[in-house]
């Protein structure tokens, strides 16, 4: 075999070989297109798979409670015209009722039109 495979994008594991068309890590179970490239890096999805987009809305799946307050953001809440960010928190938005607040895409849920 002269190729070499690139490592998994997950975790960056050496051993991934391929099936079929995909690429597959045996350490973590990943599955990816070998052509897809490091675009998937790049895209923010929320808590089901769905690709985030500025300006979209989603809601919130899980109560979140507010570091240094006793405020609880409830299951439900519509959360409207994302801004999409760079670091851990990689929403940036306006909660009604609380204001600007940073949010982590895995506890979001995109409303699809």
């Amino acid at each position: 075999m002269t190729d070499t495979l690139p490592p998994c994008p997950e975790c960056a594991s050496t051993y991934t070989y391929q099936v079929d068309a995909l690429l597959t890590c045996p350490e973590c179970g990943h599955e990816w297109s070998p052509d897809q490239g490091n675009s998937s890096e790049d895209q923010v999805r929320d808590s089901v798979g769905n690709i985030l987009l500025d300006g979209d809305t989603v809601t919130v799946i899980k109560d979140l409670k507010l570091k240094g307050s006793s405020s609880v953001v409830k299951v439900g809440t519509k959360v409207r015209n994302i801004r999409l960010v760079a670091g851990d928190h990689d929403i940036d938005c306006k909660v009604p009722g609380f204001g600007q607040i940073g949010l982590k895409s895995k506890f979001v849920k995109k409303l699809l039109d």
